[in-house]
């Protein structure tokens, strides 16, 4: 992820410098954008035409200095169905499959153009979350 967002911040700072509980999300949605969010939220994220977020499914965290979280198995969106996606540009991890909160976002190495028919698929290990 290139950032996490001033929902995550929040949580974690409080979580670790406070005596204020966190409640940790039992699972984890990747959305996909159209135009880049933010740390605030924002951003164009896809609708319509079959498109849901998927969830990440089992990650695993490994190694230090940079610890590494990462997707154990592939994401696989179903295929827009009914028009076309749009080129996507960013993707978000979420606490809920709708509406709930953005955890984190970042830019795709590449974009990629999703027409009418065409199936986005994150390959097991390419969703990286990185703590420097």
């Amino acid at each position: 992820m290139s950032s996490f967002s001033d929902y995550t911040e929040n949580l974690v700072l409080n979580w670790l410098f406070t005596t204020n509980s966190a409640t940790r999300p039992t699972s984890w949605y990747v959305g996909l954008f159209t135009a880049a969010p933010d740390d605030t939220g924002g951003g164009t994220e896809v609708s319509g035409n079959a498109y849901a977020r998927k969830a990440t499914g089992t990650m695993s965290v490994s190694g230090t200095s940079p610890t590494n979280c990462t997707n154990s198995a592939a994401i696989e969106f179903d295929a827009a169905s009914g028009g076309n996606w749009g080129t996507i540009t960013h993707v978000a991890i979420f606490d809920a499959s709708t509406s709930g909160n953005m955890l984190g976002w970042a830019s795709l190495t590449t974009s990629r153009t999703i027409n009418d028919g065409d199936i986005l698929r994150i390959p097991a290990g390419d969703l990286d979350i990185t703590l420097t």
